[in-house]
C-alpha cells in the first residue's frame, strides 16, 4: 500500500506534539534563556530530538544531517541548524533540568490528551491486581572513562545511570534519576518511591533493599515484594501449608534475627522460597514481602512481572542513540537521556493512536527512514502490514533461480 503524502515531513509531525510553549517556559524557568543568543533553547531541543530519531553518531552527524535540511527544518518553528561548537556549548553549559522538567510535561500533556495512552499492556502483567504496580530498577550506560572523572566507578570504568519507577500497567515511567554509576542503588530508592499512594505495589531487586525505607513503605499501606539477599539472617516464626507442585518450597512468617536490621524494621514479613524458572533455567530464589494475604504464587508472579522493566531498558538500548554519547560532561550526557526518553514518549505516543500492533524498534525504524519524507506517519502506521505480501520464491537446493529461464 503506497504510504498517504503529508504536506508536514514526519519528523516535523512528530517533534511538533510538543505544546509549543513549553519550550519558553522551561527555558525562562532554569535560566537557559538567558544563555541562548543565537540557538534558541527549541533550536537545541529539536537537534537533540533528531540525533534521537536519526541515531546520529557524533555532533557532526546532526549539525550536517540538519544543516542539510535547513529550509524544512525552519518550518518547525523557526528552529535553526546548530553549528558544532554551539552544539557542544549549550550541551555542556545549559542546565539539563530543562530537558527534565520538558519530558515530564510532554508526558503529562499526552496523557491529558488521550486519557487511555498507555501503549499495549504488558504481557507479564499479573491482571488480578487492580492496584498500580511500580517496579524499580537501573541500568548502566558505559562511558569513556579518561574523559569523564565525574562519572568513575571502578579505576577505569566510567558510568552513567539510568534509574527508573516503572508503572507496569502503561509501561511508562513515573520517576527517572540519571546520575554516576557508582553510587548503590538503594541509596535512590526513597526518591524512586516518594510520590508513591498507599494501597499500590512495589516491586524492586536486592540491590534496592533497606530495611529502615521497607518499613516507612510499610507504615504508608504500601505492598511491597522483593528479592532476598543470599545472607539474609532471619528466624522463621510460623509456616505456612503450601502446594509443591506450584514449585514452592517455603511460605512463612519471619523476624530479622540481626539487631541492627530489627531496628530498622521491628515487624514480622512474610517469605515465600520456590523454584523460578530464569532464561530457561530452574534456580531457587527467595522473597519478602509485607503482605500476608496474598497466594504464595501471587508473590512469586509479581516479582516475575519485575522483568518488564528488563525489556523497556532493552528497548530504549536497542533504538535509541544511547551507546554513543555527544558530550563528556555530566549536563552532556543528561540533556542526551532525557531527550532520549522525550523521543521515546513521543513515538509511543504516536504509535498507541494509531494503534500500532507491532514491536517499538519496528516503529523506530520504520519512522527513520521516512524522517525528511513528507508522509503522514499516523496513517503510515494504521496501514502497515495491512497490504499482502508478494508471493515468495522457494528454492530447491542445488538449483540456481534464473527469471526468464525454464
Amino acid at each position: 500500500m503506497k504510504p498517504a503524502r503529508s504536506e508536514l515531513t514526519s519528523f516535523r509531525q512528530l517533534i511538533e506534539q510538543i505544546p509549543g510553549h513549553l519550550t519558553k517556559k522551561l527555558a525562562k524557568k532554569h535560566g537557559v534563556d538567558i544563555q541562548a543568543r543565537t540557538f534558541s533553547p527549541w533550536s537545541h531541543t529539536v537537534s537533540l530530538c533528531y540525533a534521537q530519531f536519526a541515531h546520529s553518531l557524533s555532533l557532526n552527524d546532526i549539525c550536517d544531517g540538519l544543516g542539510n535540511h535547513g529550509v524544512e527544518l525552519k518550518k518547525i518553528r523557526g528552529a535553526t541548524p546548530p553549528s558544532k561548537n554551539g552544539l557542544s556549548h549549550a550541551n555542556r553549559n545549559r542546565n539539563p533540568a530543562m530537558a527534565e522538567d520538558l519530558f515530564w510535561e510532554v508526558l503529562s500533556h499526552l496523557r491529558k490528551k488521550s486519557p487511555g495512552f498507555a501503549g499495549k499492556n504488558y504481557g507479564g502483567f499479573p491482571r488480578r491486581f487492580k492496584k498500580t504496580i511500580n517496579v524499580l530498577d537501573s541500568s548502566t550506560f558505559q562511558l569513556v572513562a579518561n574523559c569523564m572523572d565525574w562519572a568513575k566507578h571502578r579505576r577505569r570504568k566510567a558510568a552513567a545511570k539510568l534509574h527508573l519507577n516503572l508503572d507496569l500497567q502503561s509501561f511508562l515511567p513515573t520517576i527517572a534519576l540519571v546520575d554516576k554509576a557508582k553510587d548503590n542503588d538503594a541509596v535512590r530508592a526513597r526518591e524512586l518511591c516518594a510520590n508513591i499512594k498507599p494501597g499500590e505495589i512495589v516491586i524492586a531487586d536486592k540491590a534496592y533493599i533497606d530495611y529502615e525505607h521497607l518499613y516507612e513503605l510499610d507504615q504508608r499501606d504500601v505492598s511491597w515484594v522483593m528479592r532476598a539477599k543470599d545472607n539474609m539472617s532471619y528466624d522463621i516464626i510460623e509456616e505456612f501449608e503450601f502446594t509443591s507442585d506450584t514449585g514452592v518450597q517455603l511460605d512463612c512468617i519471619i523476624q530479622l534475627k540481626n539487631t541492627y536490621s530489627q531496628d530498622k524494621y521491628p515487624e514480622h514479613m512474610r517469605l515465600v522460597q520456590a523454584y523460578v524458572e530464569v532464561k530457561g533455567e530452574t534456580k531457587l530464589m527467595t522473597f519478602f514481602s509485607n503482605n500476608f494475604d496474598w497466594a504464595p504464587t501471587s508473590i512469586i508472579d509479581l516479582y516475575k512481572s519485575r522483568w518488564a522493566i528488563e525489556v523497556f531498558f532493552k528497548q530504549i538500548k536497542q533504538t535509541l542513540q544511547l551507546g554513543d554519547f555527544f558530550g563528556h560532561s555530566a549536563n552532556a550526557i543528561k540533556w542526551q537521556m532525557w531527550t532520549a526518553l522525550l523521543v521515546y514518549v513521543l513515538l509511543r505516543y504516536m504509535a498507541f493512536i494509531a494503534e500500532w500492533n507491532y514491536s517499538f524498534k519496528r516503529a523506530y525504524t520504520m519512522v527513520r527512514a521516512i524522517l525528511w519524507s513528507k508522509i503522514d506517519v499516523y496513517k503510515t502506521m494504521i496501514n502497515c502490514g495491512t497490504a499482502n505480501a508478494p508471493p515468495l520464491i522457494k528454492s530447491v537446493p542445488h538449483q540456481a533461480y534464473l527469471p526468464g529461464f525454464i
